[in-house]
């Protein structure tokens, strides 16, 4: 069976980052399930084994479940708080490495294992790669529900056009794994992520956003015959 692009990228970083006895950060999305049912399929293989596993959302809880994949959490006694690797999916990524992430309502979780890696690596097809950040796919960002309007009232002060996120099959909005609401945020003119990550988490009411410009991660670009490997940026402040 010809594999598609996510799978064919997924595959690759997982043969090219992923070794036994590592403790691993496992992503959410379209594409990083790819990557956790490859680790799963080695592991059942015996080419992996005694990999840790902490998981970014519900969606990728149950794949690991799905597949015998051992979940454990950051605060685990076996992974004391920092990871070897998390593999993930991205938004949109740019020249800088820098990225948006969260379109599939995950970002917190994804935010704090991404920062408490050592090694950070992106899966994503060459559709996701941008110039600037935040034109085109909005900037998701969690906040608590109780200041919808005074936070969205000050995203505007950004230059940013914000709508509530909707759920799809069910009335009313997305409400993510910790209990909060997502706003989606546009930028109307080019800006500096960096700042903006900063100040955008200032504001009273937001819980995280999806800017991750803290960390610069090897990226893993799927084209249609190939997969293109950029190397990452050291962390910044």
């Amino acid at each position: 069976m010809t594999k598609t692009v996510k799978e064919r990228v997924a595959q690759y970083a997982v043969e090219t980052l992923v070794k036994s006895g590592m403790n691993i950060g496992l992503g959410t999305g379209s594409t990083a399930i790819h990557a956790i049912r490859y680790i799963g399929l080695l592991l059942k293989q015996g080419i992996l084994t005694n990999i840790r596993a902490v998981s970014t959302s519900f969606q990728s809880m149950l794949e690991c479940e799905a597949w015998n994949i051992p979940l454990y959490t950051l605060n685990s006694p076996d992974i004391n708080g920092i990871l070897d690797l998390s593999i993930d999916g991205a938004d949109e990524v740019d020249t800088q490495n820098r990225c948006i992430k969260g379109g599939g309502g995950a970002l917190l979780s994804e935010k704090i294992i991404a920062y408490n890696s050592r090694k950070y690596a992106l899966i994503i097809d060459e559709y996701k790669t941008v110039e600037h950040l935040g034109l085109v796919f909005p900037v998701p960002i969690e906040i608590i529900p109780e200041a919808r309007v005074p936070v969205m009232q000050a995203l505007e002060q950004f230059d940013m056009t914000v709508s509530l996120r909707e759920a799809v099959r069910k009335a009313g909005p997305v409400i993510t794994d910790h209990g909060n609401i997502i706003l989606d945020a546009t930028l109307k003119k080019v800006s500096d992520p960096n700042t903006l990550e900063l100040a955008i988490n200032r504001i009273p009411g937001v819980i995280e956003n999806g800017f991750f410009t803290r960390i610069r991660p090897t990226v893993f670009i799927g084209h249609s015959d190939t997969v293109e490997k950029r190397e990452k940026i050291e962390k910044t402040e």
